[in-house]
């Protein structure tokens, strides 16, 4: 049974009451519901690579712990977990983000989920062949890595030319996710050349670009342009000098691939690297502050954005402590410490509080952050925490496969809250 509720009329009356569903969750998950809206398809696609990933690595980890049981590697173990963990879901996480938001944005045409539909199947097609052949082959692993790329380069192609056809002002934050983007698609067509052609630095320089200039300015771009957005009372950190903050922190990571990528010998870029990465760490540190006296923590969607605001500081701040131990041996063991504080912590913070986000609000709920999020957000917490500790007990096997559990258990737990919601209808009986 449906129930009704009068909605007031924009023109004054005498449109009928708008249903409400309050059997939805009762309804049955169907795969035809992903078409309804863009976010539906992309983020379903998102959550089944991180639920795979979150399976994968534990196990992968755990084997390492069975004399003669060590899983074998077609490719570097550090390569095959920089790839799935850092580009297998996110980037449909953007996907099914910016083909529902990105039209609003840009003043633009709705887009259709049936044009996602492409991205989508090729994306797990090609991650699933390399899941697979990084531990048999790696050129056939390759090959997987290029049909996801194929298919990246597809949406990328698509979000230009609905970036082309927006009609806002303002496309500053949609033109620096659209150029990330196709940075993005690069990226993984020249890791999959460097892994047919058995060249692990030319894989090394494409994760350094994917991380610096993909990943991190999407996710930059997004907090910058969003968390004045989220239905919190949350002023943009920069309101009296709009777009400085986003600018400055733009020129710090686009910085990072030359001082990250290998090319140079880290030892003589040292110096160079530690004054950019303590100034960063101090500015982004700074406005944590000055956002902690000016917010209230206690909205729990506020409190996730800004330790993942955080994160970013502490990352600056370990991987200005890297370069200034460059020339004690202790740098590598920082430089680990401070990817995965922002991996883990920045990425995985934001990322868990945008997407629960938008979620729950295209599903019809109000009330996004309820005590299964939060408790999996602290649980991301405990992962991060556990993750830098082994770090700085030597990657020791047991922490890092504690640290592995911890985390597939959030996410896990975080993925099927909402991977529910994607296969049934709105739970306000409105359409999308």
């Amino acid at each position: 049974m449906h129930r009704f509720v009068p909605v007031p009329s924009v023109h004054g009356g005498g449109r009928p009451p708008r249903p409400v569903r309050g059997d939805a969750a009762d309804e049955p998950w169907r795969f035809a519901r992903l078409l309804a809206a863009p976010h539906r398809l992309g983020f379903f696609a998102a959550t089944m690579m991180l639920a795979t990933s979150a399976l994968w690595w534990p196990a992968a980890l755990a084997t390492r712990l069975v004399p003669g049981w060590g899983a074998a590697w077609a490719i570097a173990p550090n390569h095959g977990h920089a790839l799935l963990m850092g580009f297998s879901f996110m980037p449909m996480f953007f996907a099914g983000f910016l083909f529902t938001a990105g039209p609003r944005w840009l003043a633009a045409a709705p887009v259709p989920a049936q044009a996602l539909l492409p991205t989508v199947a090729a994306w797990l097609a090609g991650w699933a062949v390399f899941l697979v052949d990084a531990h048999v082959d790696a050129q056939l692993a390759a090959f997987g890595l290029a049909v996801a790329a194929a298919g990246w380069s597809l949406f990328a192609w698509r979000f230009a030319r609905l970036l082309g056809a927006g009609r806002a002002a303002d496309r500053t934050h949609a033109r620096v996710i659209g150029a990330a983007c196709g940075a993005g698609a690069l990226v993984l067509w020249v890791a999959a050349a460097g892994l047919f052609a058995g060249e692990p630095a030319l894989v090394h320089v494409a994760l350094a670009v994917g991380l610096w200039w993909f990943l991190a300015p999407v996710f930059a771009a997004a907090m910058h342009r969003m968390v004045s957005a989220l239905g919190v009372a949350t002023p943009r950190l920069d309101a009296r000098h709009p777009n400085w903050l986003l600018w400055t922190l733009l020129a710090v990571l686009a910085l990072q691939v030359p001082l990250s990528s290998g090319l140079v010998e880290p030892a003589r870029l040292a110096p160079a690297a530690a004054v950019l990465d303590t100034a960063a760490a101090m500015l982004v540190l700074w406005l944590a502050l000055h956002w902690a006296r000016a917010q209230n923590l206690r909205i729990r969607l506020l409190a996730m954005l800004y330790v993942g605001f955080v994160w970013l500081g502490v990352a600056f701040a370990l991987q200005a402590l890297a370069a200034a131990s460059a020339w004690s041996g202790d740098g590598d063991a920082l430089r680990l410490a401070a990817l995965h504080a922002l991996g883990m912590g920045f990425f995985g913070s934001i990322q868990l509080a945008f997407v629960t986000r938008v979620s729950a609000g295209q599903h019809g709920r109000a009330h996004a952050i309820d005590g299964w999020v939060w408790a999996t957000f602290w649980g991301l917490q405990a992962a991060i925490a556990l993750r830098l500790a082994a770090v700085w007990h030597g990657d020791a096997p047991v922490l890092l496969l504690a640290a592995a559990v911890v985390w597939a258990a959030a996410m896990l737990a975080w993925s099927a809250r909402h991977v529910r919601w994607y296969g049934r209808p709105r739970s306000d009986g409105r359409p999308g």
